[in-house]
């Protein structure tokens, strides 16, 4: 049987100032990431709007969009032309504020899950959008064969307890859009993740042309050990530079769960018996915040 290996083009690009310009772009760098080989293409964070949140309620309302709007409609067409999955992101329209969610759509056309972040960033102009309560997890149909996929976003990354639970809910690769400064220190909780949950991630920048962007879209296929190597390796598939484009990502899939078959890490010797405090609610000095919201 041959290997399976997974191709996620990470659309490291800029928005265009209006919906319609985001949507004729996306559309044209989805084109192009099939061209390239794509099984998945995944967009930045929040790319309907460019990462907009205004202070204005009733501005920010408006330029939300549902999932049953042209905009998704369009991207949903074009995945089933292309036979290629498409993450893309979106201000979703929901009460009483707009989500940061992403929508991933399979080679089909159809919806395969819609994630709204669940850790907003309450400290800055997330304070103003709804959280998500879920992180769910499905099972992608591509032509290589399924794979199980789930999704963080941006500041969702600097909680292991999300990576972790999509790992335990079954899923092989995180899909992971972004907008911030990607250094070295947000970078290496990625590579984190992937290590301790031996898991694919795919994360999507803006490039350093956006403000507080920087580009560096990273993959990880979260094999530390291989048999054949004396010792641990660099779980990272590719880093991006800061520039516009499309940068490549081809997770090998069946080594990948070969890995996770005969490795520690995981789920394999956890004790949940003794994890009790994680769900306490409970917080104290220092960490205690104002503007924190449950």
């Amino acid at each position: 049987m041959e290997p399976i290996e997974i191709r996620v083009a990470l659309l490291q690009i800029m928005p265009e100032g209006t919906l319609e310009g985001n949507l004729k772009k996306g559309l044209e760098y989805c084109r192009q990431a099939k061209k390239l080989g794509a099984d998945i293409a995944l967009f930045p964070e929040m790319y309907s709007c460019g990462y907009q949140i205004p202070e204005d309620v009733g501005v920010l309302k408006a330029m939300a969009i549902g999932k049953d709007s042209t905009f998704i409609a369009e991207y949903r067409k074009l995945a089933k032309e292309l036979d290629m999955a498409i993450g893309i992101t979106f201000l979703e329209r929901f009460e009483p504020l707009p989500r940061n969610a992403v929508c991933l759509i399979d080679r089909f056309g159809d919806e395969v899950y819609t994630y709204a972040k669940v850790h907003t960033c309450d400290f800055g102009d997330e304070i103003r959008l709804t959280k998500g309560e879920e992180f769910p997890v499905a099972e992608l149909n591509t032509d290589k064969g399924n794979v199980m996929v789930g999704s963080m976003i941006c500041y969702d990354r600097e909680f292991p307890e999300s990576a972790r639970i999509l790992m335990l809910k079954g899923a092989e690769i995180l899909l992971v859009p972004n907008a911030c400064p990607m250094e070295i220190n947000r970078i290496s909780q990625l590579r984190g993740r992937a290590y301790e949950n031996m898991i694919g991630i795919a994360t999507v920048n803006y490039p350093c042309m956006q403000p507080d962007c920087n580009g560096h879209s990273t993959a990880f296929d979260g094999i530390a050990y291989r048999p054949q190597d004396a010792g641990s390796r660099d779980t990272l598939i590719i880093e991006a530079d800061e520039s516009e484009g499309i940068f490549m990502a081809d997770f090998p899939l069946s080594e990948m769960r070969e890995y996770r078959k005969r490795e520690v890490h995981g789920n394999a010797y956890r004790r949940p018996d003794k994890y009790g405090m994680l769900l306490s609610e409970d917080i104290q000095e220092p960490f205690i915040r104002r503007d924190r919201r449950k």
